[in-house]
């Protein structure tokens, strides 16, 4: 089998031979901002929406802003330079604060840019989740950045998975529901779907973005204990799409209920309609 390609800084390595210096601070601090993008059959979706985010969070981690231009070309050009370019690809665009002094500081090289790329894995039909002890910290200075500083939910999600769960969920410091690891949640609520503000603390997914609007979810403020009360459930990611939940700290759920199926059916024929809406 072919390998595969990944981009570093304007020049196409062969996975094997993709390397950045041990001195980046992304790999040193996660001093970092990224995004995960789907591409089918060749193209990039929502990828206008992720570079926002990107340039967003860059901005908010004090990073000099990215040429979306150069990043958008590197896509597509990592994207076709793969042995399968019109397969179902999960593309990581990684951008850090480039080699810098071990420490806190950043040094004066410059940012590195990645675009790597890896089979997209269909998500399971339906998503055991539970919740964790650990709050999201609405009022952090990372709050609503995308960064590689992910170490928290790897602990999250690891304590879920031992658990047999699939994602962990989380509250903010003031009790309201905020996020998953890698996921925004939907709730079914008295006839209508709601997901939390971003008041409290959680990331404002592309697919929650898009489900707002092609849906008409509500966002609004939720206690953490609405979860264990809602009538559905659901989860929405890049890779997700909407995905209904089935259990919530082992409390069974419809999955998908009657509204969850609606809005997965919205979403896709919007979806389909437009690759970068």
């Amino acid at each position: 089998m072919t390998a595969r390609l990944a981009w570093i800084d304007g020049v196409l390595f062969r996975e094997a031979q993709a390397t950045v210096s041990i001195f980046d601070h992304g790999l040193t601090v996660g001093d970092g901002v990224f995004e995960t993008v789907k591409a089918v059959a060749g193209e990039p979706f929502a990828l206008t929406r992720h570079l926002d985010r990107l340039t967003a969070s860059a901005r908010g981690l004090g990073l000099a802003e990215p040429d979306l231009e150069r990043v958008r070309a590197a896509v597509h050009e990592t994207i076709a330079a793969q042995p399968d370019p019109t397969g179902d690809l999960r593309v990581r665009i990684t951008y850090t604060g480039g080699v810098s002094p071990m420490g806190s500081d950043r040094g004066t090289a410059g940012p590195t840019l990645v675009i790597a790329v890896a089979t997209l894995v269909e998500a399971a039909r339906s998503a055991v989740i539970l919740t964790v002890p650990w709050p999201r910290n609405e009022r952090g200075a990372l709050t609503g950045l995308k960064t590689t500083s992910y170490a928290e939910n790897v602990v999250a999600l690891a304590y879920a998975k031992s658990r047999g769960g699939t994602e962990a969920i989380c509250a903010d410091t003031t009790g309201r529901l905020c996020e998953g690891t890698g996921s925004n949640v939907i709730l079914g609520i008295g006839g209508r779907l709601v997901t939390p503000s971003l008041a409290s603390g959680c990331l404002a997914g592309v697919t929650r973005g898009l489900a707002i609007e092609w849906c008409g979810i509500v966002e609004e403020d939720i206690p953490f204990e609405a979860l264990h009360d809602a009538d559905e459930v659901a989860l929405t990611s890049t890779t997700r799409n909407i995905q209904p939940v089935h259990a919530v700290d082992g409390r069974e759920l419809p999955a998908p209920g009657p509204l969850t199926m609606a809005a997965m059916v919205l979403w896709l024929s919007s979806a389909a309609r437009d690759v970068d809406p």
